[in-house]
């Protein structure tokens, strides 16, 4: 705008004479004006809308990460009611079984309920600690999403003026250009929160059916093992002599070759045809960056089919705008999928939770008729040992008589089970 007044000032300098110091600019020069006010009133309005639109996704994922942060507590709640559950049975089971067979239990028995309950605890922990981790990292991702928001904004501004910096130096070197393009698109996709080697892929050389090498700039990865191609196309040797001259013929002239170089980059890049590469799954278009969007805005207005036929083409013109908006988009759909596998490895670890818990509990039950047939041939043994159909005529009570006869014995029975082998009740015949 400051360079526009400039110049509104310089023609009206150069258009007055002496005599008449109110003399008007020429109709061309307002029109020029008039037209680059309409220009950056679209520009305001159009970043305007877009940034209405990430509030509104703002707003949509704020929502998301409210419910799932409900599922998340409700999971978590449920963990802990089920090991309090756990626990509590646990330690019925374990007193029930220590009250009723503690004189039975050996040493062998107690380190192999220890192996079965060790690998259980421990199944238990990690379960908690995966939920706990995965409610810290949405609450992270939610207190991180306002920031990365208000950073489109500023983050936009920033590369533009970066751009707008470099014009010059990249004057008339094609080769300058194109690497800086390639360059300015790879940050762009880093401050989008992708990562290079996994989210995606530059300077990929793949062979199509003839045999000839093809090499798109820049292969976005997407879940489902779908892509995007990106390449980027750097137009400033017109555009910029478009800016920097006085003439309206010579601005005219520089604003027809801009434009036709655009549409040059539009025809190259489709007769590449990047998306009938098997290796590739991609849509049937392809994305052409345009770095300056200033470059691109102009060009747009001066000729409105630009967009139209680049899309007959199988070519979407973006900017720094749209396309940063659109891989903010790609790596949100990168953190749901990651979320998504999350939930199902927790389920996954839940289901085999389940499963050990209810071999645990088959086991208790084997070992508990286990204990319960040694109870039942320890009472028959004794009762062999205490029990006849006479008086005196037990096991205990012969090998006392045989004591009593002077048989040589260092050792003696206890009293009680000689008590019970002698003075049993004669058992009744069957």
């Amino acid at each position: 705008l400051v360079a526009l007044v400039l110049l509104f000032r310089q023609q009206n300098a150069a258009r007055s004479t002496p005599g008449n110091p109110g003399a008007v600019v020429s109709k061309d020069l307002y029109d020029t004006i008039r037209a680059q006010s309409e220009t950056l009133r679209s520009d305001l309005n159009q970043r305007e809308q877009e940034l209405r639109d990430a509030h509104a996704q703002l707003a949509a994922r704020e929502q998301q990460i409210y419910h799932l942060e409900t599922t998340l507590r409700g999971q978590k709640a449920e963990v802990e009611q089920l090991q309090q559950r756990f626990k509590t049975e646990f330690e019925n089971i374990a007193n029930r079984l220590l009250e009723e067979k503690s004189q039975r239990f050996s040493d062998q028995n107690m380190q192999q309920l220890q192996t079965v309950l060790s690998p259980l605890k421990e199944k238990i922990r990690e379960f908690e600690e995966q939920v706990d981790r995965k409610f810290l990292e949405e609450t992270r991702e939610k207190s991180s999403l306002k920031k990365e928001i208000e950073q489109l904004h500023q983050l936009n501004q920033q590369l533009s003026q970066d751009a707008h910096n470099l014009a010059s130096a990249l004057k008339g070197q094609s080769k300058v250009q194109g690497d800086w393009g390639e360059f300015q698109l790879e940050t762009l996709l880093e401050n989008s929160g992708l990562q290079k080697g996994i989210h995606f892929f530059s300077q990929m050389t793949f062979r199509d059916d003839e045999g000839q090498a093809k090499r798109p700039d820049f292969i976005i990865q997407l879940p489902d093992n779908k892509h995007l191609v990106v390449d980027a196309k750097v137009s400033l040797t017109a555009f910029e002599r478009y800016y920097n001259t006085d003439s309206p013929e010579e601005r005219d002239r520089f604003l027809k070759a801009h434009i036709s170089s655009l549409r040059s980059h539009v025809d190259n890049l489709s007769r590449t045809n990047y998306q009938m590469l098997y290796q590739i799954n991609t849509p049937d278009y392809l994305l052409l960056f345009v770095p300056l969007e200033n470059a691109l805005s102009i060009a747009a207005q001066a000729d409105p089919k630009l967009f139209t036929d680049a899309l007959d083409r199988n070519i979407v013109l973006v900017t720094t705008s749209s396309l940063l908006a659109t891989m903010r988009t790609v790596a949100h759909l990168w953190k749901q999928e990651k979320q998504a596998r999350s939930v199902l490895e927790i389920a996954r670890q839940s289901g085999l939770l389940y499963d050990k818990f209810v071999s645990f509990v088959e086991d208790l039950k084997t070992i508990g008729a286990r204990l319960d047939n040694a109870r039942t041939a320890y009472d028959e043994a004794m009762n062999k040992l205490v029990s006849a159909t006479r008086p005196g005529d037990t096991l205990i009570g012969k090998a006392e008589k045989i004591r009593e006869l002077g048989a040589r014995a260092t050792k003696s029975l206890p009293q009680e089970l000689i008590d019970q082998g002698t003075d049993n009740e004669p058992l009744t015949e069957p």
